[in-house]
């Protein structure tokens, strides 16, 4: 039995990464997976970037990402990939779209957002409202699809197993005898919907999460499978000072949503 650690949503906050990473360490984990969105809203793309490049087999691209490489439209943005600077920003734009793997006999498919685009969205514990209301995936079954924009056609297998990130909320769904599991994020972890401000159980979370699946890596015949949803903390007010002693352009919104969160 083999055991990958799936990570996501770093979003340059490399204390968080740090901390995850050595976690997985002590496990003695070697295989680390990554789902995406490694810039944008923490102080350390660069470092984010670095470590990813040199920690992690596979890595697909997010949304973020891509906004970096190809579509920059605020200051944040520019400040990051200032600071990512041409070599790292042409990585995260060659960075594929999905990545294929068997595992005890299921075919996995890991992706950032949907096998549609790079920020379509998938929940199951909520309905999205606002602007993202119009992003959202039209069916479950949708998320198991072979399509143009991961390289697919209709002949190709279909997923046992759909892995994504995006949403930053971990869960764990099964689905008409499927699997779909999102470990959620190691830099901005969030819980449920954000959008009941009285709630105080619908807030971002100052625990980053990342999943482990354990069983037979790259063998097709079907046995023993599982998940396992790690939480963990780490040094907040250290991330947090990198924030403050850094000149990125909205950094009070980052800070805000590392430090109102519940665990």
């Amino acid at each position: 039995m083999e055991k990958i650690a799936i990570i996501s949503d770093i979003h340059g906050n490399i204390t968080a990464l740090n901390a995850v990473l050595e976690d997985i360490k002590k496990r003695n984990i070697n295989r680390i997976f990554c789902l995406g969105d490694l810039v944008i809203k923490c102080s350390n793309p660069d470092l984010v970037v670095d470590t990813i490049k040199e920690n992690c087999e596979v890595v697909v691209k997010g949304n973020c990402d891509d906004i970096i490489a190809n579509n920059c439209t605020i200051p944040m943005q520019f400040w990051t990939r200032e600071r990512l600077g041409e070599e790292r920003t042409k990585y995260l734009d060659s960075l594929p779209i999905s990545y294929d793997f068997y595992m005890s006999g299921y075919l996995i498919r890991l992706f950032h957002a949907s096998p549609f685009d790079l920020e379509s969205i998938f929940n199951p514990m909520y309905k999205n409202k606002g602007r993202y209301r119009d992003l959202e995936i039209p069916s479950i079954d949708a998320l198991f699809e072979n399509t143009p924009f991961i390289g697919k056609t209709p002949e190709d297998e279909v997923p046992n197993i759909v892995g994504y990130g995006h949403i930053h909320t971990p869960n764990l769904y099964r689905f008409k005898n499927k699997t779909i599991f999102n470990p959620g994020s190691i830099g901005i972890p969030m819980e449920l919907a954000n959008i009941d401000k009285s709630d105080p159980y619908s807030q971002f979370s100052t625990l980053p999460s990342y999943m482990i699946l354990e069983g037979e890596y790259g063998s097709r015949e079907l046995s023993s499978i599982s998940f396992n949803l790690v939480r963990l903390p780490y040094d907040l007010e250290k991330e947090i000072k990198f924030l403050k002693s850094s000149d990125m352009p909205d950094k009070e919104k980052t800070i805000a949503k590392l430090q109102v969160a519940t665990y």
